[in-house]
């Protein structure tokens, strides 16, 4: 009889099958990095999930029997996730990011910026006025946006991405969060449907990954769209590029907020008359800058 059919037949009850997905993850050398960080929080939100139970479900409840159907529906996401190495997000369609839940489709990077950190202390203290505009390129899910206008609940913000397949979801993200009022997605490469445009933030958490680290990282990553990891053999394709158009899409007193991961230590040694203000991140993480439009002024003046 193999292990599918004997869980079918064995497990009953919510508690019997977070202990054997307890017991399967543990052996099957799983990386955790997409919400959870060990294997029994991942056979919780797991089965939680897949039953479309919350995390702070009654105690008492966790003895009621499964269906058949429900049985055969938890196995299938085990199965994905520990053979197909997919996500948990994926799985599950939904991951959370700043006390928020967002649509994630294998179209859309699974949220887990740091820039979080910022955004929960209102940019301070690198921001000296109220941003009435906001742009979060590079959006993806929407996530940064959205939680960007819920934060500064007067500022219009426009999330932009190169995928359309992406601002779909994005788009779905919005209604969600019911900011369809002043958030607006726009299908942009780089600056490209953005002209005229000048904003207080811009946020921007974009392709950085270099060719060593995507090639040597766990197989849960390469089930996120690499158009939205890698950028060039070094990671920074994008970000040259993007250093040198950002200024004219600022205001006087704007700023931007970027992430490069550990592509930091690169950057730093391309732009080394940059003086980069590097973020000391209280929820852990590294490589996210702020540079003032001054700033950016500098860096093209010296590229001239």
């Amino acid at each position: 009889m193999s292990s599918r059919q004997s869980a079918v037949r064995d497990l009953n009850t919510i508690k019997d099958f977070i202990r054997w997905t307890y017991s399967r993850f543990q052996k099957a050398d799983l990386f955790y990095g997409h919400g959870t960080d060990n294997p029994w929080d991942e056979a919780v939100h797991l089965v939680m999930g897949g039953l479309s139970l919350p995390l702070d479900f009654d105690r008492d409840m966790l003895d009621c029997a499964l269906t058949y159907n429900e049985k055969k529906r938890l196995l299938k996401l085990i199965d994905s996730r520990i053979n197909k190495r997919e996500p948990l997000p994926y799985l599950l369609g939904e991951a959370w990011f700043m006390g928020l839940p967002f649509k994630v489709t294998k179209d859309t990077l699974i949220p887990r910026s740091p820039i979080i950190s910022l955004l929960e202390s209102e940019f301070a203290p690198w921001l000296n006025q109220y941003p009435r505009t906001i742009l979060d390129m590079c959006t993806g899910s929407g996530c940064l946006g959205i939680a960007a206008a819920l934060v500064f609940d007067e500022a219009s913000v426009n999330l932009s991405d190169i995928s359309e397949a992406a601002l779909v979801v994005a788009n779905e993200n919005i209604v969600r969060h019911q900011v369809e009022d002043r958030v607006q997605a726009i299908h942009s490469d780089m600056f490209s449907a953005l002209t005229g445009k000048q904003y207080d933030l811009i946020i921007c958490n974009p392709p950085y990954v270099d060719k060593q680290d995507f090639q040597q990282a766990p197989a849960e990553f390469h089930n996120e769209p690499e158009l939205a990891l890698t950028s060039g053999d070094d990671g920074l394709n994008f970000t040259h590029k993007f250093l040198a158009q950002a200024a004219h899409y600022l205001h006087d007193d704007g700023i931007l907020v970027y992430e490069v991961g550990n592509t930091e230590v690169a950057l730093q040694a391309a732009y080394p008359e940059i003086p980069f203000m590097w973020v000391e991140l209280e929820q852990g993480g590294n490589g996210v800058f702020v540079l003032t439009k001054e700033q950016l002024n500098q860096l093209l003046h010296e590229q001239q």
